[in-house]
């Protein structure tokens, strides 16, 4: 009697595995990442500073860390744009909206990875960066001045603050960065992917958005969670049903 159950036994566990995977998803949408300023939860923050108002009906980041972030150096990280010499405004602006990004937005849980750094647990990776982000970003900072093409590690922070290591010279950001790809996915080691999407288009994260528009990442957030729950789902049934092969093969023969 046992094993004219099998088949429907199979069945039941493939589809709970199924059902527990999707509600595993859940936590990739509304999420904050673990990091050093980030809030546990988002929700509303009315007082954001200048670039990082977009957020305000949502954010993971507070009215404090939205004005730091908007100096330089800030306090935040201790990190000089300027250690090269004064970057042009239009450059600087990306690079405020970009921090805005990382600190405020709740809609980056499908690229959130785990890291053992001092500083922080969580990260994201490989964002889908709207490709218009991308080409005006590089295309405002060509030619203010640089030393590394990759921001994340290898400075010098023997005075406190990041100073280009020896040996490096200071050359335009185009020498380092000699196209937008190599911009938006080197400087911070892959925290953003070019996308071939376009602003709009539902598939690509924009940096900022006009918020009397509503916040269009929202919608990127759903899109790829659900894909990444369809993956993990059918990883997971695959896995669960060649494991119970065996079983299966007892009942034929029985």
């Amino acid at each position: 009697m046992a094993w004219r159950l099998t088949p429907l036994l199979l069945l039941l566990l493939a589809w709970t595995a199924s059902m527990c995977s999707a509600r595993n998803r859940v936590d990739l949408l509304n999420v904050c990442m673990d990091a050093k300023h980030h809030k546990t939860k988002p929700g509303p923050e009315d007082k954001l500073h200048d670039q990082c108002t977009p957020w305000r009906k949502n954010a993971c980041c507070s009215h404090n860390t939205s004005q730091e972030l908007h100096k330089d150096p800030s306090l935040l990280y201790n990190f000089n744009l300027d250690h090269c010499g004064k970057i042009e405004p239009a450059c600087k602006r990306h690079f405020i909206q970009d921090n805005c990004l990382y600190e405020c937005s709740p809609n980056l849980g499908p690229w959130i990875q785990e890291v053992n750094q001092s500083w922080r647990k969580e990260r994201f990776l490989d964002v889908p960066l709207c490709k218009e982000d991308c080409q005006q970003w590089w295309e405002d900072c060509r030619t203010s001045y640089t030393c590394k093409n990759n921001w994340h590690k290898g400075w010098d922070w023997s005075s406190g603050s990041n100073k280009c290591p020896a040996g490096a010279t200071c050359r335009t950001f185009e020498t380092y960065f000699p196209t937008p790809a190599a911009l938006c996915e080197g400087i911070w080691s892959h925290s953003y992917k070019l996308s071939n999407y376009s602003r709009g288009s539902g598939r690509c994260i924009q940096m900022w958005f006009d918020p009397a528009q509503g916040n269009p990442n929202e919608e990127v957030a759903r899109f790829y969670a659900l894909a990444t729950s369809a993956g993990a789902m059918s990883h997971g049934i695959g896995l669960l049903l060649l494991s119970l092969v065996p079983m299966l093969h007892l009942w034929l023969l029985s």
